[in-house]
Parts: structure tokens; C-alpha cells; sequence
């Protein structure tokens, strides 16, 4: 794996990355849970930026500019509703998700990328499920492109730490 990989607990928009990831939904509207602590925290001219985007489909991410964030830049990812569609494509939509966000973040040269648990807040994903989804998807990334060069998931909580921790050990096969 040529980038680095890693996990955090904290809170998201305090992070001084090229980019954070908000778990949007695909009005773009920032609203509650991380997307208004982005809004809060950025302010208003990223919503601005995403009304003039204006829509972005389910499994797929926008790059706006970060505002006042420590982070130049925010991708709007849209991760699935848990329940609305088959327990498969609910992953293949959130791994959707997690590569465009990386995507974007490459095609714009940043070099460091803030994840969040997409689609684990109101969206009801299952949180050990997510993590497998997301972190696989975003190893798999860091194994073909040169950037970005590290992907945090910056979680909430240590039940989200610890089981993105879990998921993580399995994925990565220890000294033997």
C-alpha cells in the first residue's frame, strides 16, 4: 500500500486536512449530525456552494471549498439509506461513496482525506457492516493511486473507534 491509512476519534471539522468528507444527503442540504457541524463550523458559503451544485446521486460525491474549516476543502459524499434497497447494494452504494469521495480528492491533487462513518447516523447503516465497506474500499484506493497519500477516518465515539478498530485488525494481518 503506497498512502497510509488511519484511524482517529474526534471531531471531523477540527482537522487541518487538504479535505473532509461530509456524509451528505443528495439535496446537499447540511442539516444535522456532521453536515451541520460542517455548516457551523465552515459557514454558510458551503451550503451556498452545494445549492448551486444543486444534486449529487446516492453513491456518489461533489468537492466544494471548505470555508472557515481547517480544511481547504469539503466532499459530499451520499451513502445509502439503510432498508431501501438490498443489504448488497447498500454496500455497493456506499462503496461507491467512499471511492468518489477518494476520487475527488485525487483528481483535485489534495494529499490528505477526513472519512467519517458515511451512512451510520440517521441513515441507520450498520456500524460494523460500514466499516468493513468503507475501509476496504478506501484500502483498495491507497493500493492503486498516489493520492491521496493518507485517508483518516476521523470517528465519533469509541463504539464507532472501536469498531472501525476491529474491522481494521482483520484487514491488515498482524506479525506473525
Amino acid at each position: 500500500m503506497s498512502g497510509r491509512l488511519e484511524l482517529v476519534e474526534g471531531d471531523i471539522t477540527a482537522l487541518a486536512v487538504d479535505a473532509i468528507v461530509n456524509p451528505a444527503n443528495s439535496a446537499l442540504k447540511l442539516g444535522g449530525g456532521v453536515a451541520g457541524a460542517i455548516l457551523r463550523r465552515g459557514g454558510p458559503e458551503i451550503q451556498q456552494e452545494c445549492d448551486r451544485i444543486g444534486h449529487c446521486p446516492v453513491g456518489g460525491a461533489v468537492l466544494t471549498g471548505g470555508g472557515r474549516l481547517p480544511a481547504r476543502h469539503v466532499i459530499h459524499a451520499v451513502g445509502p439509506v439503510w432498508g431501501r434497497q438490498s443489504p448488497e447494494e447498500s454496500d455497493r452504494l456506499l462503496r461507491s461513496a467512499c471511492r468518489e469521495s477518494l476520487r475527488r480528492a485525487r483528481e483535485a491533487g489534495l494529499r490528505s482525506v477526513a472519512l467519517p462513518s458515511i451512512s451510520t447516523g440517521i441513515f441507520g447503516y450498520p456500524l460494523e457492516r460500514a466499516a468493513g465497506v468503507l475501509l476496504a474500499a478506501a484500502r483498495e484506493h491507497l493500493e492503486r493511486e498516489p493520492l491521496p497519500e493518507r485517508v483518516l477516518f476521523c470517528l465519533f465515539g469509541d463504539e464507532a473507534f472501536d469498531a472501525y478498530e476491529r474491522v481494521l485488525r482483520g484487514l491488515v494481518p498482524g506479525p506473525d
